[in-house]
């Protein structure tokens, strides 16, 4: 079928403005316009409806076209030997025809806005077309099985701001049973996914997803959903869009039959190009088991990691003694099960592997949560240092490492308790009206007692007593200093 394909684009490109018209007329296709927009139309009629019909009408047009020429004296024979490449770029020539029109046919037609249209198909592109280089970064959650259509560039046909990219390709026998055979993620999900990734047509480095502008995914004849925005909580912040790989598979014929994909997408200037992939995606207890089995750093080479960290700098005229690492996650604030980190973290600190990777999984932006530098899935390590202190140290939050890589827990101290368990002040005269007697200042073996003050007095008569004496003093010794307070009653702590 694919050779059939790329066999009658060929015919097509060679046919004159009657074989043209003919041929659309033939499916009731318009047959008004210049050359280059009836082949446009033809290429159009073969890449999406070319039924047996239509290729046996092709092919008629293009044997009785040589056959005429082949009878005519001083012709060449027909060219049927000719390679399909050469049939298109020298028929016009061996027509007599002019080379205007030979321009038109071959030198006026751009090749890549023509072809761009149809991406890869099912042939292979003619080789006029230079496909973009594109490298797209590797997914932690998606393992690719299969490349259906390699990074092509999206190449608007006219001068229209919403331009549409079609597509048409078949999967394999052995990719439908992958897709039928694989687990279920959640209803109606698979494992085995077709996906569509767009970035950027930049050949510099690899490109991570980016969807163009007014971006639209139709697969057959329905319209596949594309990650929306996240809404911002910040004022005079844009909200985005997570920009992921965009699963077709629920809308997919998964037989032999062909399927067809159209992208809407907005020509503003930039230019993106569209990959297809078969993939497996991988949940993040999958990834998690994976880092467990290849990703653990011994503990004696994170020792000596801490021991390198704590090594005295001559240039320096501060000397470290030790560094704090707290045993808390910094993402949910709860105590790490299995202390993660990037190798290229200059920090001992550590975050909880379980949690990190959840949270990517939703919303994946692995950046470190302790210095927000990038913390890729392939960087990542668990710290065997930290995972055995975890396991001996149950009582802490927190340890400190010293210069010979050892360390110590450090417990959060009790708070006192202010108890009063010291000297009680009296306030006030402890004989008025003769009810109590004179205190002794010195107790039974010596002690000092501890004078009471009986709660029962008229605190208005005390107060009274109390001018009375203020005025006594004051008239005696002049003026003295203000009290700052005066207590009414009661007993208070010296503490």
């Amino acid at each position: 079928m694919a050779a059939e394909l790329v066999e009658a684009k060929n015919m097509v490109m060679s046919f004159r403005v009657s074989d043209l018209q003919m041929l659309l007329g033939f499916v009731g296709r318009s047959k008004s316009g210049l050359k280059h927009e009836l082949v446009t139309r033809a290429l159009q009629l073969v890449q999406f409806d070319c039924s047996p019909e239509v290729f046996k009408k092709i092919k008629e047009l293009y044997e009785t076209r040589y056959a005429k020429k082949s009878s005519e004296p001083g012709q060449p024979q027909p060219q049927q030997h000719r390679s399909p490449e050469a049939l298109s770029i020298h028929s016009s020539y061996d027509r007599g025809s002019t080379v205007a029109r030979t321009s038109i046919s071959t030198t006026n037609i751009d090749y890549p806005a023509l072809y761009g249209k149809y991406l890869n198909g099912l042939g292979r592109l003619p080789p006029k077309v230079v496909k973009p280089e594109v490298r797209l970064v590797k997914l932690p959650f998606y393992t690719t099985l299969d490349e259906l259509l390699k990074p092509t560039e999206l190449v608007p046909q006219n001068n229209e701001k919403l331009q549409e990219s079609p597509c048409i390709f078949a999967l394999t026998p052995r990719q439908v049973e992958l897709i039928r055979n694989s687990r279920e993620l959640q209803p109606g999900v698979k494992s085995v996914q077709v996906v569509l990734r767009i970035c950027y047509t930049d050949t510099s480095s690899p490109q991570e997803d980016q969807y163009p502008p007014n971006i639209a995914v139709k697969v057959n004849h329905s319209y596949c959903s594309v990650p929306g925005y996240y809404p911002s909580n910040k004022p005079g912040v844009e909200p985005k869009r997570p920009c992921r790989p965009i699963n077709l598979t629920h809308l997919m014929y998964l037989s032999a039959a062909t399927n067809r994909i159209t992208v809407t997408w907005g020509n503003y200037g930039k230019s993106y190009s569209v990959g297809l992939y078969l993939v497996r995606q991988m949940t993040s207890a999958e990834l998690l088991q994976r880092l467990k089995t290849i990703g653990i750093k011994h503990p004696e080479l994170c020792k000596a990691l801490v021991k390198e960290k704590l090594r005295l700098d001559p240039d320096s005229e501060i000397a470290t003694t030790g560094v704090r690492v707290s045993l808390i996650c910094p993402l949910v604030k709860m105590r790490l099960s299995v202390p993660c980190r990037a190798e290229t973290c200059a920090h001992l600190q550590c975050f909880d592997a379980v949690f990190y990777l959840q949270m990517n999984e939703k919303k994946p932006t692995w950046m470190c949560p302790v210095c927000d530098k990038p913390a890729p899935y392939d960087q990542l390590i668990i710290d065997g240092l930290l995972s055995k202190i975890l396991t001996e140290c149950e009582d802490a939050d927190e340890i400190e490492y010293l210069v010979d890589g050892s360390w110590c827990p450090i417990r959060a101290e009790k708070e006192r308790s202010c108890s009063p368990q010291c000297p009680i002040l009296v306030l006030g005269s402890s004989d008025v009206n003769g009810l109590l007697p004179t205190p002794n200042n010195n107790g039974e073996n010596g002690k000092a007692t501890a004078d009471v003050v009986d709660l029962t007095l008229d605190s208005s008569s005390s107060e009274e007593e109390e001018e009375e004496d203020e005025e006594e003093d004051d008239d005696d010794d002049g003026p003295q200093p203000k009290r700052r307070c005066s207590y009414e009653k009661g007993l208070v702590s010296a503490c």
